[in-house]
């Protein structure tokens, strides 16, 4: 065999054997656990790409080596389809593991719950803890229309966009329910049964005693009397003054408010 043939037939099985190497260990690398030492959440802001994504994630040690990383990615076309937003890393996740999650936009989903008896301020003040959240809370949250449940989100929500949820949830709520009520009640709006509602809410946190109290303040409609109700009263008085320090005082009953149902009707 001439000098020049064993030359290139030396470098042909070179070239194979270094090949499958590199499979080999790709496939390793691919498969094998990384080396976060513990889970971890991380933010990937809107705008980042998928190379400052990968660069991040190997900065925080979720990923070895990127450029392999983002080989892998580019012969895979995964990278193409990787996403802004927050992802929860388990410890130990293989390099497949973090593609498939972020290419796959499996992010982190955040919830928050609303209490029942809260105010639009209170509300609005629950929003603004949420670290989460963007943006500020809208102004002139209507009282009463903002539905008190649970709500879910993600990195890059607003607190506008769960303030609208919220309205748009009681909006669908009260849709349901107003051709259901009784006939002959006191009552000719929409925005009415909802003050009602509030204010039977605030008389007792039990529910079962909710029916009770309502009929009582049906009859009081009914009958041209004034409701005379604590929490209307206390609402006032924060209303103009702030935080009550304690129960409601004689002096408090008598405080000229708008709301005093013990004053108006």
């Amino acid at each position: 065999m001439p000098q020049a043939v064993k030359k290139v037939s030396s470098l042909l099985i070179l070239l194979l054997f270094l090949g499958a190497a590199t499979g080999i260990y790709t496939k390793y690398y691919y498969e094998s656990a990384g080396p976060l030492p513990e889970p971890t959440n991380i933010i990937f802001r809107k705008g980042m790409g998928f190379q400052a994504i990968v660069d991040h994630m190997a900065e925080k040690g979720v990923i070895r080596h990127p450029l392999l990383f983002k080989v892998i990615a580019a012969a895979t076309g995964d990278g193409r389809r990787f996403k802004a937003g927050e992802y929860a890393f388990s410890a130990g996740i293989s390099p497949r593991l973090v593609m498939d999650m972020i290419a796959g936009g499996q992010v982190v989903v955040h919830k928050i719950t609303i209490p029942e008896g809260l105010t639009a301020q209170e509300i609005k003040e629950l929003l603004a803890k949420e670290p989460v959240l963007e943006g500020g809370v809208p102004d002139g949250l209507k009282e009463g229309f903002l539905l008190p449940e649970t709500y879910h989100y993600t990195y890059g929500d607003s607190r506008q966009l769960i303030a609208q949820r919220m309205q748009a949830s009681m909006q669908a709520l009260l849709a349901e329910l107003w051709p259901k009520r009784k006939a002959n009640l006191p009552i000719r709006t929409v925005e009415e049964a909802v003050v009602l509602a509030s204010i039977v809410e605030k008389e007792t946190g039990v529910k079962s005693e909710r029916p009770r109290v309502a009929a009582v303040f049906i009859n009081r409609l009914n009958r041209g009397m004034k409701l005379q109700s604590d929490p209307t009263v206390a609402y006032g008085v924060e209303k103009d003054k702030g935080p009550l320090k304690g129960d409601l005082t004689s002096a408090d009953l008598k405080y000229d408010s708008r709301y005093n149902t013990y004053m108006y009707e």
